[in-house]
């Protein structure tokens, strides 16, 4: 079997996405080939290369919604008005960010958070899902709070650990299963690669 290909626009987004396909077996009998570079452009601009990649494996493209008012924009600019894609071209938004789906799962956030905090209900909801997490993070243990939240005075949004800390907890801790059920863009996206999953299946 040809190796599915994962395209990402960050480190999260694309531990987010193995664990994904970690739930489909027959999608990882050989490992991904992951294909990423910081930023939605680079995803943007390969849309033929991920077009004619389709046509033969299974490809996953997972960016964020970001500021737009509705998938269905992004989902023109990116494949054009008539929308017209390889089966197997997996295109997958997370709303309005890959953290809204990682707010999803209380469980998990209790075990990296602490109990205490207050979770989001709907965090798909949520316009800016990442600073969301980050005040969360305010009251986090000092450990976990250290690596997530910048020092005073810093330039990026986010504490220099935040990738890595969160990378590990999503290999670890992180449920899509549970998840999903919080997040209607994450259950859409499980059931994108579950049908993918059973067409590969009926191949081999």
């Amino acid at each position: 079997m040809t190796s599915v290909a994962l395209a990402t626009e960050d480190e999260l987004s694309e531990a987010v996405g193995i664990k994904l396909l970690s739930e489909h077996p027959v999608l990882t009998e050989t490992s991904p080939m992951l294909l990423r570079k910081n930023g939605f452009g680079y995803l943007r601009s390969r849309m033929d290369s991920w077009r004619q990649m389709a046509n033969r494996q299974v490809v996953v493209v997972l960016t964020d919604l970001d500021r737009l008012a509705c998938p269905l924009i992004l989902l023109d600019d990116w494949l054009g008005a008539d929308r017209k894609h390889p089966e197997n071209l997996l295109l997958r938004i997370a709303e309005r960010e890959v953290e809204s789906w990682l707010l999803a799962d209380h469980e998990a956030l209790g075990k990296l958070l602490g109990s205490k905090a207050r979770f989001p209900v709907q965090p798909d909801t949520l316009p800016d899902p990442k600073q969301h997490l980050l005040g969360l993070a305010q009251r986090a243990p000092r450990a976990v709070r250290e690596d997530l939240v910048a020092q005073q005075g810093a330039v990026a949004r986010q504490g220099i650990g935040y990738n890595r800390r969160l990378v590990d907890w999503v290999q670890a801790e992180w449920s899509p299963e549970r998840a999903a059920g919080r997040s209607p863009s994450l259950s859409r996206a499980r059931n994108a690669m579950r049908k993918a999953a059973h067409r590969v299946m009926q191949a081999n």
